[in-house]
């Protein structure tokens, strides 16, 4: 949830920020003269497919790198769950260099508008910042937990079920439609994260104690249920709230509450008393000092690397998009987990990554679907007018 190298203007000429049309919603956002929308954009130069594609392998690369780091630090010797969750958004500084390289970028060759920006309430969007963040660091919290107690295979597929509450907040908050190909995604995203609840074998960490194990599987299923209730949350926001969704816009929502988010994790390091065993855990970590640094500090990098491929992608082409190719990466992941830690990887976890494949592509075939049918309702009113 976490900035972005979506600057690029996508192969549409603007002279101003482009106001993107909110995939979720049932109403399209009112755009101004000089505003065209991403997705119903009749032309795709070379330049936005490029995007794209540089977008998603941020994103799939940082959550993959990410992940695999987390448990890293864990199996050498790393306890602190407070440090894990602080690492998760501590990296936001970053992106305010894509912020400011954009708004320079506009600010140079911005032009009027024929119609002004609608008027934010400061303590409004401040609340909201404030309470969302402090939804994203107990989030945060929740998966540290889940990767400490689980192997990195069955977090990464108990993860993918994001997609089908995704798919169940979308439908109340969001006023999306449920569809056959989203309800067969919710049903077989959902068997997947059973079948790795109910599974003994599925354990795999030896020193863990199956009441752990539980604890673990809940807590990261919690965790991908608030996930998705953090972008449904950012989508009413958009509607409602801002009622606009630029670049800027975007960017603001992540570094402000993932600054929130990093005060609380600093917050819960001191207030646990974890901060006072950060100099024994680093010197006991197995691969030494420097490691354990390197460790944190390329963790951080990596979850703010995907936070690039987020908004990128947000940017480009929708915030549901970027949620897909999010749940895309999670089924990849143990395969890595399989090379680097060894997990075990039997018939019941083979089972469950290919009904989370089937899954994603269901739904994905749903958006395909819809954005076909966009295209030509775009085409028909531009054919009547």
């Amino acid at each position: 949830m976490a900035g972005d190298s979506g600057n690029s203007d996508g192969g549409c000429n603007r002279d101003e920020e482009v106001q993107i049309q909110i995939a979720d919603s049932s109403k399209a956002a009112t755009l101004s003269t000089h505003e065209v929308p991403i997705q119903n954009s009749p032309v795709k130069s070379w330049q936005w497919w490029l995007m794209v594609g540089v977008n998603m392998f941020f994103l799939i690369a940082g959550q993959t790198a990410s992940t695999l780091l987390g448990r890293f630090y864990y199996n050498q010797g790393g306890n602190s769950k407070w440090m894990s969750t602080f690492v998760q958004t501590a990296g936001f500084p970053v992106l305010f260099i894509a912020l400011f390289l954009f708004r320079s970028k506009t600010s140079s060759t911005q032009t009027v508008t024929s119609s002004p920006a609608p008027t934010i309430s400061i303590p409004k969007i401040t609340l909201i910042y404030v309470v969302l963040g402090l939804i994203i660091a107990a989030d945060d919290l929740m998966y540290s937990y889940g990767l400490l107690y689980l192997p990195v295979s069955t977090y990464s597929l108990i993860c993918a079920s994001q997609l089908a509450f995704n798919a169940v907040f979308s439908y109340f908050l969001n006023a999306q439609k449920f569809t056959p190909l989203i309800f067969n995604s919710v049903v077989l995203l959902t068997f997947s994260a059973s079948l790795l609840g109910v599974d003994e074998d599925s354990q795999g960490i030896t020193s863990i104690s199956h009441g752990k194990y539980i604890l673990g599987f809940l807590l990261t299923l919690g965790a991908s249920a608030t996930y998705s209730l953090i972008l449904s949350l950012m989508q009413v926001t958009f509607e409602k709230v801002i009622k606009r969704e630029t670049f800027s816009v975007v960017l603001n929502m992540q570094i402000y509450t993932a600054l929130v988010a990093t005060l609380a994790s600093l917050v819960g390091l001191f207030a646990s008393g974890e901060w006072m065993t950060l100099q024994g855990e680093m010197h006991a970590f197995q691969s030494g000092k420097l490691s354990y640094v390197m460790t944190l500090l390329w963790t951080a990098i990596s979850w703010q690397v995907a936070s690039v491929g987020v908004v990128g992608l947000i940017f480009v082409v929708s915030s549901l998009f970027s949620n897909v190719i999010s749940t895309l990466a999670l089924p990849i992941i143990p395969v890595f987990a399989v090379i680097f830690f060894h997990d075990k990887m039997d018939g019941v976890k083979i089972i469950a990554m290919l009904m989370a494949i089937w899954g994603f592509m269901s739904y994905g075939h749903q958006l395909y679907v819809d954005g076909k049918k966009g295209r030509k309702t775009t085409v028909s009113v531009e054919e009547t007018s």
